[in-house]
């Protein structure tokens, strides 16, 4: 999905939201996020794969779209700290019943493959 969806005004709101976490990495960084602030290196230490550059450029999106606010500290070196915004964290409740969803998917996955 385009990051134009994301603001095209003539989509379904499922659309819309989906379009705001696409991504290999937004829902991830949302769950982190909702537990604490966290430091770019933090986040990196905790998601192995994750670029210094894509990380930039999806906390960047995530920023754009209203998602996480971004602090920087005037210590040297800078500090920077991400954390959720209200809206983040609206979405990150909305998509809690998602996750559960797809826990249930995912012990159904694991059933049938024991059964088999």
């Amino acid at each position: 999905m385009t990051r134009s969806r994301a603001e095209d005004l003539n989509v379904c709101g499922v659309t819309a939201a989906i379009a705001v976490i696409d991504g290999k990495w937004k829902t991830i960084l949302l769950w982190l996020l909702e537990s604490r602030p966290y430091r770019p290196g933090e986040l990196r230490r905790r998601l192995p794969g994750l670029t210094e550059k894509v990380l930039t450029q999806t906390l960047r999106e995530m920023e754009a779209d209203g998602l996480v606010h971004r602090e920087v500290h005037d210590v040297r070196p800078l500090k920077t700290v991400y954390s959720l915004t209200e809206f983040g964290r609206e979405l990150s409740e909305a998509l809690a019943p998602l996750s559960d969803w797809g826990h249930r998917r995912l012990e159904r996955l694991a059933e049938s493959q024991r059964v088999s």
